[in-house]
């Protein structure tokens, strides 16, 4: 009986990693990223970013970001602009309290990487693609990428004179983690 269990125990060791089985970095995010947006009329930052985050330079195939955005956290440096923002006509924070982007497709695009997910923002989904580059450093790392975001194309239509906030975003990252 003892050899059996030994024999069972050597077996579930050894058997994952006969079939190639390897273990991904998985990242938990640091407390000084940085998410930036800035387009026409509008600029700012957003906290209470969280997820998961599963990325190893050479396994691009089991690459894994699942990640959401508090949307009520919008900071422009002006608490009027907040408040408008957080309102029905443009991010509807009641309704719509996450912004969330879950990864498809990492690949190597030269010397960065190129991310292929949907974003959902607002209660619309689009995907959506953007490079990002990846700076690793013993048991931490930093990842930083942008993409331009249409408010539009997503329903926020903000009020009449909203014609005074431009429509394209750019969305700047930049997110340190650490190895769990």
């Amino acid at each position: 009986m003892f050899f059996l269990r030994k024999y069972l125990f050597t077996l579930l060791l050894v058997l994952p990693f006969a079939f190639g089985f390897t273990i991904w970095n998985t990242w938990s995010i640091a407390d000084d990223y940085e998410v930036r947006f800035s387009g026409s009329g509008a600029e700012g930052t957003f906290q209470g970013l969280n997820g998961t985050i599963v990325f190893d330079p050479s396994a691009l195939e089991q690459a894994k970001f699942d990640v959401s955005i508090d949307a009520s956290t919008i900071d422009t440096g002006n608490k009027t602009k907040d408040k408008h923002a957080r309102g029905k006509n443009w991010f509807d924070v009641e309704q719509y309290p996450e912004i969330k982007f879950r990864s498809s497709q990492v690949t190597k695009a030269g010397e960065q990487y190129q991310m292929t997910g949907t974003l959902t923002l607002h209660g619309t989904e689009k995907e959506i693609m953007f490079p990002f580059t990846f700076t690793e450093n013993g048991g931490s790392g930093l990842f930083e990428g942008s993409f331009t975001v249409n408010r539009e194309e997503y329903g926020i239509e903000g009020p009449f004179i909203g014609f005074l906030v431009g429509d394209d975003f750019e969305v700047n990252l930049k997110v340190p983690v650490e190895n769990k």
